[in-house]
């Protein structure tokens, strides 16, 4: 701290030129300081600013891009359960125009050839099916044919550890067999029922068209679609949760950027008044130096 002496009529040391140009000195620190702070729109520049605040604020901000990582996995989860969703929806419709065809041919008014004309048409809709699992495609992988399986991170924990979201499809309420092989004997979850045998539907053998079996068949549908419809639900109650972890993550950086903000910026008006303070305290340091250093020519009247 300065302190107001003059050093009497001694001229090898200048006591308040010297305290002049310490306060100039430190003036123009502040001024520097001011300006960075406004050009920059920083109160921390660097970590001597704010030991404490720099050392927050960049974990806080490690913190967000953390979250915002999270938010982008969330993004593609909901990608994928939208495209799962459309994919279900589809084999859902194709499904009820099979189930309506079986239905139609176990009416006794019927004849043969309309029977087999009924399953030829459902026979043309299971190979849209397969058209329609083998198209339900996100990053190179189908989802509905009951391979899929991924985690998501869709969220950080205090500790960091993660939280994922897995897509299973190959539980039995979700798995979508080959419909374009005889091979299968499982569609949709449901055990025994085999769509490609619409194919080989004939007026000599009418096969699951046939009275003895056109019940169970359709049963088998009936239970497909349900099987389908609960996976399409499950999806659109996953969809909702990813929705409010997507709500979730985007209020917490929001917060965390606050935070940050509070932390790191400067407030535009006080740096303001600053500078002008600093601006005036220059000003006069300088006079005061001015002045100061003219204090020793006045010993010379006593030489005269």
């Amino acid at each position: 701290m300065p302190t107001a002496i003059s050093g009497g009529g001694r001229i090898g040391t200048n006591t308040p030129a010297e305290n002049a140009f310490n306060a100039l000195s430190r003036a123009n620190d502040g001024l520097a300081l001011r300006q960075l702070r406004l050009s920059t729109g920083k109160r921390i520049n660097s970590a001597s600013d704010d030991v404490a605040g720099y050392i927050t604020s960049r974990s806080l901000a490690s913190r967000v891009g953390s979250l915002r990582s999270a938010l982008n996995a969330v993004g593609d989860a909901k990608n994928v359960a939208a495209i799962a969703q459309d994919g279900l929806d589809n084999v859902n419709d194709l499904l009820t125009q099979i189930k309506d065809a079986i239905s139609s041919a176990a009416s006794g008014a019927l004849g043969t050839d309309e029977k087999v004309s009924l399953a030829q048409a459902a026979a043309r809709l299971t190979d849209q099916i397969q058209t329609v699992v083998d198209s339900t495609v996100f990053g190179g992988q189908e989802l509905i044919n009951g391979t899929f399986s991924e985690d998501f991170v869709i969220g950080f924990s205090a500790d960091n550890s993660l939280i994922s979201l897995s897509f299973d499809l190959s539980s039995s309420n979700s798995f979508y067999a080959d419909v374009s092989t005889s091979s299968n004997t499982s569609f949709a979850g449901v055990s025994g029922l085999d769509l490609s045998a619409l194919s080989s539907v004939a007026s000599s053998d009418l096969g699951i068209f046939s009275t003895s079996q056109i019940s169970a068949t359709l049963t088998s549908i009936s239970n497909a679609l349900d099987n389908v419809n609960n996976f399409a639900s499950f999806i659109g109650g996953v969809t909702n949760r990813l929705t409010s972890q997507e709500t979730a993550l985007q209020s917490q950086i929001t917060n965390f950027n606050a935070a940050i903000s509070r932390i790191e910026d400067a407030d535009v008006a006080l740096e303001q008044l600053e500078l002008i303070k600093a601006q005036f305290l220059q000003q006069t340091s300088i006079i005061s130096l001015a002045q100061a250093n003219q204090n020793p020519n006045t010993f010379l009247q006593l030489l005269g």
